[in-house]
């Protein structure tokens, strides 16, 4: 039998195999446009939510009298939800996000307390500051107008998706291609195919070929549901965006070809992909940007390959760059993928 039949045997028994695992068709097809319902929901567009503010009472005096006419101005500001508090009910609302802001009466005005590292709290400062000098006479040097503008893009949902198409890609390809491989190993299946004249490249590269065609049926539904739930848009080529859910596809594969080239147990692979895959689920910007992250850390984010495929991804379907511009970051994802494959294809063992 010729390299190129074998391998093609191998690729039609992996489908078969694949299609009768109703866990991995959930993994793969339903897991991602359920998380992307969910989150969609949370994160939909919807009106400012105001801010929670604290106001602290007093018994009798001017501080009480100051206290109530804080409350009265904030009252009327629909972009503030204001109750009065004790002081020291006042400060465990605050220690506990129950509010963002404490105004306490002062004898010639007011001051407040806060969190600083919580924008929620920033905002809630200069919005309760605008309402109260406002109220009591402040006046604007000049006229104001705002006018309120989404842009196609800017919704978290917009930046979402793309992350979640790179999550599914890389958990698709280790666990569906990882485990299933050690599952192999573990009913000795792997030992059978030793004693035919199969060569490891040709049945490593025959799950590649397996997860390249299931790519065509993985990623389009989660991109047309994400357009007709959630007006999600490709701004730029189609192709571009094919190109990169194969590279990122199959990259994700050969890793979990290299995974699990050794492991031989299940236990022993889930371990390893935990291992390989958490890092990049925290920091490669899936659910936020991995900007958030310290300076000396991004060179190391940067080079991990979901980084590299989410960066490509949204750089395509936002902000519609051409492939010319993200092919440095396509190069990484490569890079990776071809690296791993050629590792997977040296220290396999076949059982």
């Amino acid at each position: 039998m010729s390299s190129r039949s074998a391998i093609l045997q191998l690729t039609l028994a992996r489908l078969r195999l694949f299609y009768r695992e109703p866990a991995a068709l959930f993994w793969t097809f339903g897991f991602p446009v359920i998380l992307s319902i969910v989150l969609g929901v949370a994160f939909r567009n919807r009106p400012p939510e105001p801010v929670f503010v604290a106001v602290e009472t007093a018994p009798s005096g001017p501080l009480a009298v100051r206290a109530a006419r804080a409350r009265a101005l904030l009252d009327g500001d629909r972009d503030v939800v204001v109750k009065g508090l004790p002081p020291d009910e006042a400060a465990a609302a605050l220690r506990t996000g129950k509010v963002t802001l404490v105004v306490v009466p002062e004898a010639d005005g007011f001051s407040y307390r806060f969190d600083p590292t919580r924008p929620e709290s920033r905002l809630a400062r200069a919005v309760t500051d605008d309402a109260l000098q406002r109220g009591e006479g402040r006046r604007d040097a000049f006229p104001t107008t705002s006018r309120m503008v989404t842009e196609p893009g800017s919704r978290y949902i917009d930046f979402l998706v793309p992350g979640l198409v790179g999550l599914g890609l890389m958990s698709s390809g280790l666990w569906g291609i990882g485990f299933a491989f050690v599952e192999m190993r573990v009913k000795k299946l792997l030992k059978r195919l030793m004693a035919t004249p199969m060569r490891r490249a040709d049945l490593l590269l025959s799950f590649l070929f397996v997860r390249a065609l299931l790519l065509l049926i993985e990623v389009p539904p989660l991109l047309v549901f994400a357009r007709v739930a959630f007006d999600v848009r490709i701004t730029g080529s189609v192709l571009g965006v094919g190109l990169a859910v194969l590279v990122g596809g199959l990259t994700f594969a050969a890793v979990g070809l290299l995974v699990a080239s050794r492991a031989e147990t299940t236990q022993t692979v889930s371990g390893l992909i935990n291992l390989v895959s958490f890092p990049m689920f925290l920091c490669s910007g899936v659910f936020f940007s991995a900007s958030r992250f310290p300076d000396a850390m991004q060179p190391l984010i940067r080079a991990l390959p979901l980084t590299a495929l989410n960066d490509a991804l949204r750089a395509i379907m936002i902000e519609g760059a051409s492939l010319s511009a993200v092919a440095a970051k396509l190069a990484i994802v490569a890079a990776w993928g071809l690296g791993a494959f050629a590792l997977a294809v040296r220290v396999f063992k076949w059982r």
